[in-house]
Order: C-alpha cells, then sequence, then structure tokens
C-alpha cells in the first residue's frame, strides 16, 4: 500500500505538471482543461482552483451513477490543481512558438506517464475518469462513444467561454489514447492475490498471475484506451 500511495501521488503531481506544460504551450488544450481556461477567464479564480472545483462538481455526478470513489480519487480531485499552479509558476507565458510546441510535447508524453502512474496505483479513478466508466456502466455505450460524448460537450463549452482550441487540441485527441494505452500496463502494480484458505491435504495454491484491469475496467487492444479516445 505503501508503494501504491507513492506511486499515486508521484502521478498525479505530475499530471498537474503535464497540464501546466501544455497550458503554457498555447498551441491549445485538452477539452477539460479547454474548459477550465473558458471559465477562468470569466471568474478569475485561477487555473488550479477551477481544476479542483470542476474535479468536486463532476464528483457529484457520479452520486446518481452509484460510482463509488476511491482513495486514490479524492486525492486526484485535490492534489492535480495544485499542481497545475506550481507549473505555471515554474515556466513562463509569452515563450517563442518553437519553445511552446515543444512545452506542450512534452506535456503530452509526460501526461501519459503521470496517467500510466495513478491509474496504475489502483486506488481509484480520477473524477472525469470515473463519471465516464459510470455512464459506460448505466447505459451499456462503449467507453469511446462515452468519452467522445463527454469530452466534445465539454470542449464546445470551453470554447463557446473562450478557452483556447487549436492544433494541440486535436494533437491531444489523436496522441494521448495510443500513449496511454502504452503506458498504463508497463507502470501498473500488481495487486496481492486473494487469500482463500486451502484444505489441509492440498498445497497452498498458486497465486493468482497479475493482470492489470486499472481504473478503466478491463483494458483490451481497441477498447477503452485505443481510438477514438482523449
Amino acid at each position: 500500500m505503501t508503494r501504491r500511495l507513492i506511486q499515486l501521488l508521484i502521478g498525479l503531481f505530475l499530471y498537474g505538471i503535464a497540464i501546466a506544460l501544455m497550458v503554457r504551450g498555447a498551441i491549445g488544450v485538452a477539452p477539460w482543461d479547454v474548459l477550465t481556461q473558458g471559465i477562468d477567464g470569466h471568474t478569475h479564480l485561477g487555473f488550479g482552483l477551477l481544476t479542483v472545483i470542476l474535479s468536486g462538481v463532476v464528483l457529484l455526478f457520479w452520486i446518481p451513477l452509484r460510482q463509488k470513489p476511491g482513495v486514490g480519487t479524492v486525492i486526484n480531485a485535490l492534489l492535480v490543481g495544485p499542481s497545475v499552479d506550481v507549473g505555471l509558476w515554474l515556466v513562463p507565458a509569452g515563450l517563442d512558438l518553437w519553445l511552446r510546441a515543444l512545452l506542450f510535447a512534452a506535456g503530452v508524453l509526460l501526461l501519459a506517464v503521470a496517467t500510466g502512474l495513478y491509474i496504475g496505483a489502483h486506488l481509484g479513478p480520477g473524477p472525469r475518469d470515473g463519471l465516464m466508466t459510470g455512464l459506460h456502466r448505466r447505459t451499456g455505450w462503449p467507453i469511446w462513444i462515452v468519452r467522445t460524448g463527454i469530452e466534445g460537450t465539454v470542449l464546445a463549452l470551453g470554447w463557446a467561454l473562450g478557452g483556447n482550441v487549436g492544433i494541440g487540441t486535436v494533437l491531444f485527441a489523436a496522441l494521448v489514447g495510443p500513449l496511454c494505452q502504452w503506458t498504463i500496463p508497463r507502470l501498473a502494480l500488481p495487486l496481492p492475490a486473494p487469500r482463500t484458505p486451502a484444505p489441509a491435504s492440498l498445497a497452498p495454491a498458486p497465486e493468482t498471475p497479475n493482470q492489470f484491469d486499472g481504473d478503466f475496467g478491463k483494458i483490451a487492444p481497441g477498447s477503452a484506451l485505443s481510438g477514438p479516445k482523449t
């Protein structure tokens, strides 16, 4: 559990830094970040604080879906926003285009690694991922349709509010799914095998082979994290 908690915290902190790098890239951001930028443009509450607030709002939608949060869900909702602010403080705005392009690319790669770390800790999905899987279970619709519908709605609302939609938004949608498909299984920690009492006359049952099921449910090629997916 200690190792899982440490991996979770590192993953979520890096997730926030990755978002900050993409924001500073200023060539377009992920759909949820477009919404955050749009709201921030009207409220001026700050990107990090709004990230926390939006996470709380999303968790309210878990209630009718009967989605149960884990400790990782709560930490996700509270930690990612402040870590975004740390990244925005470290990286200045208004850089040259070539530097911003590099920042964006680094942000996408780092986000894929961070996703693998935090999901691989098996301590609960993030608020937005849980909304996706909850709707998937309740409606029976394929994950990619649910995710596309959620993020399409969020993107349209954020764009209407003035969020930064650009080539980076398209690149994020095209790249992050395949990258996460690669990082998640490789960074997943093995879960302990369930302990079942064995008859005295028999040798102890062998441990169940490690199998990553992630926070998206069982991931098969071409399903939850492969295209089309953000």
